[in-house]
């Protein structure tokens, strides 16, 4: 890609005054913003701040009721993806959307060629793609198929297939979400290039170490307004928490205390689902104390979960509860156990989406007391459980009757945590428990955490993000293709170390107990 000229104008691309609005909500409100040649600008804010909808409304899938954007310039036509991308704009979203059985060559030029050619250039198109992840740093495999690629190696197809449409502005949603801090390290390597080529990169993420790390400017959304635009060198990660959010937040403190009896201990389980496996895990968790399960999704953190959660038998190897041996357990018996579960996937297993937040509330406990008389419903004692749980969790929702799928994300996070912790559970297992959501709502996922391990619960955190794994985790084990390493103190970890060991680098070979 050739550098950019002295011609080229400075701001290559200006959204001017958008406003769009969702009958009496406001998603966006007068927004406006710009993007130099050459620059890397952060987009920052809550979930529901309207980043979605502003980044929807540029590609083409939602038209503006007000405002126009313009790319070099010129008009960009409302309402046309097609558009967008003839303009040079490319987006990489968080959920990757390749085709698993095809070519990483195939996947790039899917959908770039003409219907009506005969014949398919792909000779011509393997030297452009060698060309474009030689300059930009994203060397992968042409020839290689989806499925056998490692995490950091399918966002750079999905890079490389917005170059290969000669994308000059490039959307990044949450880049890093599922990336090893060494796969981050190499992704921001690539966007200096992008920079030194002339292409300009929007970047959103609510990782906000990274956005001071990899932007030279942020926009700040808030409710659906711009509330802020800071120079990354005149900025910090406490300022851009504030405005995002609008008030300071508290940074997680992990108190020293001594931590009691084993509550759940696994011994040598081996578990798999498919070509998934778990291979002789063992770890002994304490009440009081949490422990960190790091490692890049896909290496048997959910076969672990779902085997203490009692969805997934084991193959072999016991499980135990307070030196007590659960053997044969289900959902309803783990939950019995003590067991509370925080799940992976809010919406298709936390939740319910079409029932209301009272059903949902009761979901884990309404064939027993105090919400079932007779083997009928005590929709008194129901709703009363529902009206705690959204007032001490501080639920937003516009009634106890409405389907919980009107729910933000970070709003079903606070209402899972509320059905949770009412039952006061011995253990709490919490995969994944901050994905998707905004610093304020992290924050106080994070706060209930740490005020269930004082109550004496020990608490299972599995997490992709290393920061809070090391904000939290009193011990981190590190799950690679299904083994476990031993729990290890946090005061003697770095991310970089984890880093290695999430990438195999563990000298070492089968786990073993913590």
């Amino acid at each position: 890609m050739p550098h950019p000229t002295t011609a080229q104008p400075e701001s290559v691309l200006r959204l001017s005054h958008i406003t769009k609005r969702f009958g009496a909500l406001t998603a966006n409100d007068a927004i406006s913003l710009a993007v130099k040649v050459g620059e890397i600008v952060g987009l920052l804010g809550e979930n529901g701040a309207g980043k979605t909808t502003l980044m929807s409304i540029l590609f083409g899938h939602y038209v503006a009721d007000e405002g126009e954007i313009t790319v070099r310039g010129e008009v960009l036509p409302p309402g046309s993806p097609h558009a967008a991308i003839a303009a040079g704009i490319g987006m990489v979203h968080q959920h990757f959307t390749l085709a698993d059985n095809l070519t990483v060559l195939d996947n790039i030029m899917l959908g770039a060629e003409p219907l009506w050619r005969l014949t398919s250039a792909r000779g011509a198109a393997r030297a452009r793609v060698s060309a474009l992840a030689r300059d930009f740093g994203l060397e992968v495999d042409p020839d290689a198929v989806v499925a056998g690629l490692t995490v950091g190696e399918r966002q750079r197809v999905e890079i490389l297939k917005a170059l290969y449409r000669e994308a000059r502005i490039l959307i990044l949603d949450e880049p890093t979400a599922v990336l090893t801090p060494q796969e981050s390290a190499s992704l921001f390597a690539t966007l200096k290039r992008f920079v030194a080529h002339g292409l300009s990169v929007i970047f959103i993420s609510h990782k906000l170490n990274e956005i001071l790390a990899a932007c030279e400017r942020v926009y700040v959304l808030r409710s659906g307004r711009l509330v802020a635009e800071r120079q990354i060198t005149g900025t910090s990660r406490s300022e851009l928490a504030e405005l995002m959010v609008g008030r300071p937040l508290p940074q997680p403190r992990v108190e020293p205390q001594e931590p009691g009896a084993v509550v759940l201990e696994l011994r040598d389980v081996s578990a798999h689902r498919g070509a998934l496996w778990l291979r002789n895990v063992g770890v002994e968790l304490r009440a009081g104390e949490i422990i960190g399960i790091a490692g890049v999704s896909g290496n048997g953190q959910t076969l672990l979960a779902d085997v203490i959660a009692g969805t997934l038998a084991p193959d072999s190897g016991t499980l135990a509860m307070a030196g007590r041996e659960v053997a044969a357990a289900g959902p309803r018996r783990m939950v019995a156990e003590g067991i509370g579960r925080i799940p992976e996937d809010r919406h298709s297993e936390g939740l319910i989406g079409d029932m209301s937040i009272t059903e949902n509330v009761i979901s884990e406990g309404y064939d027993a007391a105090p919400f079932s008389r007779h083997g009928l419903i005590d929709w008194q004692a129901a709703r009363a459980a529902a009206e705690r749980a959204v007032a001490a969790y501080q639920v937003k929702c516009q009634g106890l009757d409405g389907p919980v799928r009107l729910l933000s994300g970070g709003n079903m996070q606070k209402l899972i945590l509320g059905r949770v912790m009412a039952r006061a559970p011995r253990v709490v297992l919490a995969n994944q428990p901050t994905r998707g959501l905004d610093v304020g709502a992290v924050a106080y996922v994070h706060e209930q955490l740490l005020a269930a391990r004082a109550r004496g619960a020990g608490i299972l955190l599995i997490s992709e993000d290393l920061e809070e794994m090391l904000s939290l985790s009193d011990r981190i084990a590190v799950m690679h293709r299904g083994h476990l390493s031993e729990a290890r103190p946090r005061a003697g970890l770095s991310i970089g170390e984890l880093g290695l060991l999430m990438a195999g680098h563990t000298g070492g070979g089968d786990s073993h107990a913590a």
